[in-house]
């Protein structure tokens, strides 16, 4: 199946749940093992889990594979892997904490770069105290 045709089939099969904020980033770009990734919200953890078995579901009736569906238990965040489509199906707190716009979107993902690695500081012996001499003697005559 076309990944075009597929996209429309999730995009289609959302709308038809009452998907909202429904967004599509094209990974081809990047090295991964998709190349879409399509995030929408639900306002309830039923609708979420409502939106992924629909995905799920018209994905298959058109011919298409499903790999994968994780997190339904909860319905906070279910992710539905369609091979080169990773759908994100999130309660909108869970997407505005975990916020895969930035990871996946316009905005450049950077490294961090690692810490330089320091040399190790040779540890000098430590002087001893120097010390304190004692009072001249004094003769007895």
């Amino acid at each position: 199946m076309d990944i075009r045709l597929k996209q429309q089939i999730v995009v289609d099969a959302l709308e038809d749940v009452k998907g909202r904020d429904i967004v599509i980033f094209n990974t081809a770009r990047l090295p991964s093992m998709f190349e879409r990734v399509i995030i929408a919200s639900g306002d309830s953890s039923r609708q979420v889990k409502a939106l992924a078995d629909h995905v799920r579901d018209k994905v298959t009736e058109n011919g298409g594979k499903v790999y994968g569906v994780e997190g339904e238990k909860g319905g906070e965040w279910v992710l539905v892997d369609l091979g080169e489509i990773v759908v994100h199906l999130m309660h909108p707190t869970v997407r505005s904490f975990y916020n895969l716009e930035e990871v996946w979107g316009g905005k450049e993902v950077k490294m961090k770069a690692a810490a330089p690695v320091k040399k190790p500081v040779k540890k000098r012996a430590k002087k001893k105290p120097a010390r304190a001499k004692a009072a001249p003697r004094r003769r007895r005559r």
